[in-house]
């Protein structure tokens, strides 16, 4: 749903995973990274015992942090769309307008068993995904951009005609149990219009989720060397309009101890830079001139932030290829897009210029003449 995109510098993301359990503090986490100039965190919601969900933990980075992007996982396929959409709105307006998403849908028995539905695998999780983005965005514009007007003198808290239905019903052949959700949302428009939805490139095209719901799409290969040439093909499948972000494991040489000798029993099967600080950066720099931005996986989150943070940021942004950080900007801007206006808003008013239109020609118009001729 990427709309009036501005090429720029590109941008870092960074994944949290491992912060908010097992002893590693969220709070000291993400400050770090946003100190370090990343621009966007992801938080990962792979089950661990004792830690919060990725929402739950971006929404705790929320009040803490100013400048970086909180955009964590959030799965379509076992959880109901309603109330992803409700917390993702509410995310927003706990980080100042800098909330994203990214969609899942993957194969989980243990989900599903959790909440007594049979596993969805194959075409059915894009299915699952497509529609969930679909409930979601058609929630967010369920309330107008003013739809809360705090009249005290005639009692109203919002404008009800400024609230609309979202009307979604899953379509034919949609291989899961069928559902409607009718709307409106319970909560206002989020900060942004419109949270910038992310999602897996091999979730997305034709028959699959359309590129025209999503903002931007996450590209995986097997190793460095053919990560640039996926991130175009990519781009030339899915078009212009949605922003590609890179995905790379890091291990860098740090504190006296080669990344050969760190690198052993990380493996995500994702492509995966070990080495010294000056050649990710090197690397780094080629990448951004075909990727918009590059998601890192540190091996470990505070050794190899710290290296990112002292030696390869600064270093992209002093050649020009990273974007500055700014404050208070929110994810959309970060991604070129511009604030869309609610679907339902545009709708009403065309209703409205119609019919004052039509009251306008019946009030000038003559009346009728009675005909004087032959019946």
């Amino acid at each position: 749903m990427s709309t009036s995109k501005t090429p720029q510098a590109g941008f870092l993301a960074i994944e949290l995973d491992g912060a908010g359990w097992d002893g590693v503090d969220l709070s000291r986490a993400v400050l770090a990274a946003e100190s370090a100039g990343f621009h966007v965190a992801t938080f990962t919601d792979a089950p661990a015992s004792g830690r919060a969900n990725a929402l739950q933990r971006a929404a705790f980075a929320g009040p803490v942090t100013r400048t970086i992007a909180l955009v964590p996982e959030v799965d379509t396929v076992y959880t109901e769309p309603f109330h992803v959409s409700t917390q993702l709105a509410s995310l927003d307006y706990v980080a100042g307008g800098r909330a994203g998403w990214i969609a899942t849908a993957a194969e989980a028995p243990e989900a599903a068993a959790a909440v007594g539905r049979s596993s969805v695998s194959g075409a059915a999780l894009a299915q699952e995904a497509a529609a969930s983005v679909e409930v979601s965005r058609r929630l967010w514009d369920s309330w107008e951009d003013d739809a809360v007007i705090r009249d005290v003198a005639t009692g109203r808290y919002i404008d009800v005609d400024r609230l609309h239905y979202a009307d979604f019903e899953t379509p034919a052949g949609f291989a899961g149990p069928g559902y409607s959700v009718k709307g409106p949302s319970i909560i206002p428009r989020p900060l942004q219009g419109q949270l910038p939805v992310l999602a897996a490139a091999s979730l997305v095209g034709e028959g699959q989720v359309p590129a025209g719901a999503v903002d931007a799409v996450l590209v995986s290969a097997p190793t460095p060397e053919l990560l640039a040439a996926e991130v175009r093909d990519v781009r030339a499948r899915l078009g212009a309009s949605v922003a590609v972000i890179a995905e790379l494991d890091v291990v860098l040489d740090s504190r006296g101890q080669a990344a050969a000798g760190r690198v052993a029993g990380f493996d995500s099967g994702r492509a995966a830079y070990a080495g010294s600080a000056a050649g990710l950066t090197d690397f780094l720099a080629e990448l951004l001139k075909e990727a918009d931005g590059v998601r890192l996986h540190p091996a470990s989150l505070f050794v190899d932030l710290e290296e990112l943070g002292r030696l390869v940021l600064p270093e992209l942004r002093r050649r020009g290829v990273l974007r500055p950080v700014v404050q208070d900007a929110t994810f959309r801007e970060l991604l070129g897009l511009s604030r869309p206006v609610s679907r339902y808003a545009t709708a009403a008013s065309n209703a409205t210029a119609a019919s004052n239109a039509a009251a306008a020609t019946n009030a000038v118009a003559p009346p009728a003449q009675e005909s004087k001729g032959k019946p």
